[in-house]
């Protein structure tokens, strides 16, 4: 993504220097007290031992209370103490989106150590990488997904059997001994070079966003907060922990309500949620549908993406958008975003939330006018350890803070340009390299292009993200292959072996070679955009056939962005999702009178299918009206 404006140097700076005014120090003096004595298993203790009956997490299938928590947590505790797990030692857990997960996470930090989320749903390949780059010695899964991972040398923990033990206080001691410093979580991000990164976050981060949230929303026992991120998602740490510590509930949304803001909306409200974190495409989506004038939900909080709607004034609730990277533990900046619309910028990232310091920064690593696109670094309380395993890397984002008056202080650079208005807040300009968010995922595209590159006839790939009208941001990758037998599917499916479905791409363009520019660098602005002629297809082609086929077909290409779908082409390969599939939804309603269900469209989700639903559902509309 290219600067708004190139980051000032030399006279350049200076002549910006006598027109503008400098970021005010004020900005920065974000530091506040807040208790260090206890961690988060200790304070989640402290809930259980005064409130034990009260709700902690509820799911579709399963409800916990603080005392019951607390005892499977025991537990589990004591059996991963046995096999040796202690301070800064890093245990898996494997799991799907459940209050199981929260049980070994919890129970990981009562022994000291650092627990690892791995999505259950992430294909072999990635977690055989995650596995053997972490070393890890022990794996917390259920019996029948352990039975899905690769083999290797940690040893098996299964929460079911772990309740066999009786709890006793030894692990007590152990996080007695932890402190500030040492791990409490390692969580993998898109690496740049093409490896995934895991990054080191300490107790003292994590408290510190803790104690931050409980304070700027008000958290109290009362409160009802949402689960939505994927565990993989750094988010899901800012949706349990601070209310787990402030004896509140936290409730687990399903995945099908997760993916559409529609259900979403009606699950908050049912479920009389009080303060909620979605990803930015979901907020925009649940901003701009209509609420009861009296709702349950105080603030709807969110990030991973730039925010591009302000919200309407006659909104229940409080929208806050949120910025943060996952080296910075979840959260760096924040503010209320207010229902006034400004024509010239959109909604801003706020400003540094308690113990931060944030500095937007020019090449020389000096501070750039109010006003001034520069590159946006993160101090402060926040700050990750680093990579686990990746020194170089390392040393190349974290480097040393030249404001801070205490040796040792670091920045994390971002690689996000951003400049400073008037009033201190900040507003997000892009990247100053290639990485790419969807969805709330960051991704890095040479990760993409790794794999790619290695499928045999591909010469050379990029990844892109680009938007249509009506699809959004998908990736698309461009191909240097002189192999014409080359698939979609075939490449998606090389793919998905080792990556998540959000970071395959949806479309793949073959070309004879990828452009470049003077210096010899791939040319991303002469990459050409998709059409029926440069697209790599399937083998078989199956057009549409019957009016309604017909009609379904120029529904996807309208959503997907896309001038050729097969009857054998499947919505989420092609890049459709959850928000996408409630757009398809409504254009079926509006062309053919007749009602998908979301639940369909996952469980049939080729153009074909989709098809012969339509007809199943007018075949009985017209039984219905005959009758």
């Amino acid at each position: 993504m290219k600067p708004e404006n190139p980051l000032p140097t030399g006279t350049d700076r200076v002549s910006l220097l006598n027109q503008s005014s400098m970021p005010s120090r004020d900005w920065n003096q974000t530091d506040r007290e807040y208790p260090r004595d206890l961690l988060v298993a200790q304070l989640i203790s402290r809930q259980a031992k005064a409130t034990p009956d009260a709700l902690a997490l509820q799911s579709e299938t399963q409800s916990l209370t603080y005392g019951q928590l607390e005892d499977r947590a025991n537990r589990l505790a004591q059996r991963l103490q046995s096999l040796g797990i202690g301070p800064d030692s890093l245990a898996g857990v494997c799991s799907p989106r459940s209050p199981e997960f929260v049980v070994a996470a919890l129970a990981v930090m009562k022994v000291g150590a650092a627990y690892v989320p791995i999505d259950s749903d992430y294909p072999a390949g990635r977690v055989e990488f995650m596995l053997r780059d972490t070393q890890l010695t022990v794996l917390i899964s259920r019996a029948e997904i352990a039975r899905t991972l690769p083999a290797g040398d940690w040893q098996l923990v299964v929460p079911e059997e772990a309740g066999a033990w009786t709890p006793s206080q030894p692990q007590l001691a152990a996080l007695a001994a932890t402190t500030l410093r040492d791990l409490a979580y390692v969580t993998y991000t898109s690496g740049s070079t093409g490896q995934p990164k895991a990054v080191q976050i300490t107790h003292g981060g994590l408290l510190n966003l803790i104690y931050w949230h409980l304070r700027a929303f008000s958290v109290d026992p009362t409160d009802r907060a949402s689960q939505v991120a994927s565990f993989g998602f750094d988010a899901a740490v800012w949706e349990i922990w601070p209310y787990l510590t402030a004896g509140a509930s936290v409730h687990f949304a399903d995945d099908v309500t997760r993916g559409s803001a529609k259900t979403l909306r009606d699950w908050l409200l049912t479920q009389k949620i009080t303060v909620s974190f979605v990803p930015t495409a979901i907020a925009e989506g649940l901003i701009a549908l209509d609420w009861p004038s009296q709702t349950s939900l105080r603030f709807l909080l969110t990030g991973a993406e730039a925010l591009n709607r302000f919200p309407p004034a006659n909104l229940p609730f409080s929208l806050v958008n949120n910025y943060g990277p996952t080296e910075c533990t979840v959260v760096a900046t924040s503010g209320v975003v207010s229902p006034d619309h400004h024509a010239d910028r959109l909604p801003t990232i706020g400003r540094p939330i308690d113990n931060v310091q944030t500095y937007i920064l020019d090449d020389q690593m000096e501070q750039v006018p109010v006003g001034t696109v520069g590159e946006l670094y993160i101090g402060g309380a926040g700050l990750a350890r680093g990579y686990l395993n990746r020194p170089a890397q390392q040393a190349e984002v974290f480097v040393p803070d030249p404001f801070s008056k205490r040796s040792g202080e670091r920045l994390y650079r971002t690689g996000d340009l951003a400049r400073y208005l008037q009033d201190g807040q900040i507003a997000f300009v892009g990247r100053t390299d290639d990485q790419i968010k969807i969805r709330g995922y960051r991704i890095e595209p040479n990760e993409i292009v790794s794999l790619l590159n290695q499928y045999p006839g591909v010469q050379a790939s990029a990844i892109v993200a680009r938007t249509d009208q009506g699809s959004g941001k998908r990736l698309v990758a461009y191909v240097a292959s002189s192999n014409s037998q080359l698939t979609r599917g075939a490449l998606q499916e090389h793919l998905r072996n080792q990556l998540p479905d959000y970071m395959v791409p949806a479309t793949f363009v073959r070309l004879d070679t990828l452009p470049s520019n003077n210096s010899g660098k791939l040319d991303r602005a002469a990459l050409p955009a998709p059409t029926s002629q440069n697209t790599i297809t399937d083998e078989v082609y199956l057009a549409p056939r019957t009016p309604v086929e017909k009609g379904m077909v120029a529904i996807l290409g309208m959503l997907l962005g896309m001038d050729k779908i097969g009857l054998n082409d499947n919505f989420f390969f092609l890049g459709g999702h959850s928000l996408l599939g409630t757009q398809l939804i409504a254009r079926v309603r509006n062309t053919f009178g007749v009602e998908l269900s979301l639940r369909k469209v996952f469980d049939s989700p080729t153009a074909g299918e989709l098809s012969d639903e339509i007809e199943r559902l007018l075949s009985r509309q017209h039984e219905i009206s005959a009758d």
